[in-house]
C-alpha cells in the first residue's frame, strides 16, 4: 500500500520522517511542469514546501528532487522548493499543505515515493 494512513503519517512525522505527495500537472511560462508538496522536519517544527518542475515525461524518472526546477531564481539548485511556511506541530503542518496546495488527506506518501505517482501519471498519459 502506497499511500498512508493518518495515523502513519502523523507517525512518520513524528519520528522526523519528511512526507510528500504528487500533485500533478502545471504550465509556468508555456513550460509543461509538475507540482509536489513536502513536509519535512527542521529544527523545532516543520518545513511545508512545494516544487514546481520541469515534466520529464518518462516513468522511469521517479526522484523528482532532481527534476529542473521551473522556478527562474531556483533553475541551478531547486534546493527546498518554495517555503509555504514553518509550524510547529505535524498536524498543523498537515493543515497547512492540504488548505495551500489542494493536497489530498489520503494521497500522502514517504519521501521519495512521490514519484511512484509520478510514473503512473505518465503511463496513464500515454495509454
Amino acid at each position: 500500500m502506497r499511500y498512508l494512513s493518518r495515523s502513519f503519517l502523523l507517525s512518520a512525522l513524528h519520528r522526523r520522517k519528511q512526507v510528500e505527495q504528487f500533485l500533478g500537472p502545471i504550465t509556468v511560462g508555456g513550460i509543461e511542469g509538475i507540482r509536489w508538496v513536502s513536509i519535512w522536519p527542521w529544527e523545532d517544527g516543520y518545513n511545508v514546501s512545494i516544487y514546481d518542475v520541469e515534466d520529464l515525461d518518462d516513468e522511469n524518472y521517479r526522484d523528482l528532487s532532481v527534476f529542473p526546477s521551473l522556478d527562474p531564481e531556483g533553475e541551478d539548485d531547486p534546493g527546498p522548493g518554495r517555503l509555504i511556511g514553518h509550524v510547529q506541530d505535524s498536524t498543523e503542518a498537515l493543515e497547512l499543505a492540504e488548505r495551500t496546495t489542494g493536497a489530498s488527506p489520503h494521497r500522502w506518501v514517504n519521501h521519495g515515493v512521490a514519484g511512484e505517482d509520478y510514473a503512473d501519471f505518465v503511463r496513464a498519459r500515454h495509454s
